[in-house]
């Protein structure tokens, strides 16, 4: 896609399982993502939800080659990310930039919030000295800290302001992508609305674009302009936010979609229990890897991969349920 900022076609994380002391032999791989296809545009924002340990937070650190792809494609603003040495890497970084989980483990308790955020600036030769400090508390200032916090290190800090610390630190360095790996799911509830709400804020002034990983499909509906769901390693679903709430194609989406709470204490949702558990990534079901807990089953389902396809509108899904458009 021409206007995408971002492409990913069939990328691919199979970590392998060794066995052996002094000669280790691989005995088998973790397929943690197996075969991801998306793209998104400049200035949108991408929800990506599934149940834990579907391989969404993989696919993020994937994206900027913190974990290097067994196989696939990553392009950025046209550039092959893949193909790239480990100094045009490091530049590149300037652009794709992540919030991490969690606040507490992903700051350095021996550095001030002065170190923390003006470190990448000059990493990246954007300014040092007196231009860094003042740099520093207008970021700061930005993300609704005080300039009197740079001198105070993280255990001085709530879960929140920490979590704004490091949305601060992926500012420093004026990124076009930021990679939101489930930034408020180790936050209080009304917190976790302000750090949305920042995110939002941020998004408009600065024209970033997210790619915003989460469990919480409320969360997801609220920030994302579309959302892709992934089941053990592959997406099942993609659309437009209101498309995929209002018509889910996908018997997983469904049953996602079915557990969040309607505001409403007078309506009431028919809630829908998947029976089983999610099967293991080393030895995934063969066919459709959600038909073990499939309520509509058929038999193509055990032995064919459904393709993942354009049913209208920009709606995909892989289910043999969904005929071609």
């Amino acid at each position: 896609m021409t206007d995408a900022l971002l492409e990913v076609n069939n990328l691919v994380k199979h970590f392998p399982i060794t066995e052996g002391l002094i000669v280790s032999k691989e005995v088998g791989a973790v397929k943690a993502v197996d075969g991801v296809s998306f793209h998104i545009k400049r200035g949108e924002t991408l929800g990506l939800v599934g149940e834990s340990g579907c391989g969404k937070s993989t696919t993020g650190r994937l994206i900027l080659r913190l974990i290097e792809p067994t196989s696939g494609e990553i392009h950025f603003e046209g550039k092959d990310v893949l193909g790239l040495n480990r100094e045009d890497m490091r530049e590149l970084r300037k652009d794709m930039q992540i919030i991490f989980q969690d606040p507490y483990a992903s700051l350095n308790p021996r550095m001030t919030v002065a170190g923390i955020v003006g470190e990448p600036m000059e990493v990246h030769e954007i300014a040092r000295g007196k231009e860094k400090e003042a740099r520093v508390q207008e970021i700061l200032e930005v993300v609704g800290l005080s300039p009197y916090h740079a001198k105070r290190y993280p255990h001085e800090f709530s879960g929140g302001q920490r979590q704004r610390i490091g949305v601060a630190r992926a500012l420093a360095v004026n990124p076009k992508l930021i990679i939101c790996d489930e930034p408020v799911s180790a936050l209080d509830v009304s917190i976790q609305a302000q750090v949305i709400n920042l995110l939002q804020e941020l998004q408009e002034d600065f024209g970033l674009t997210y790619l915003f990983i989460a469990h919480d499909l409320s969360v997801v509906k609220h920030i994302s302009d579309r959302v892709a769901v992934m089941y053990l390693g592959k997406i099942v679903e993609l659309a437009g936010k209101h498309e995929l709430y209002d018509n889910p194609k996908h018997p997983y989406t469904e049953a996602l979609l079915s557990a969040v709470p309607i505001p409403d204490p007078t309506k009431r949702r028919q809630r829908i229990i998947l029976e089983g558990d999610v099967p293991s990534p080393i030895h995934p079901p063969s066919g459709c890897r959600f038909h073990t807990r499939c309520r509509y089953a058929r038999e193509i389902c055990e032995h064919e991969d459904p393709v993942f396809r354009d049913t209208g509108d920009g709606h995909f899904v892989a289910c043999h349920l969904q005929g071609a458009a």
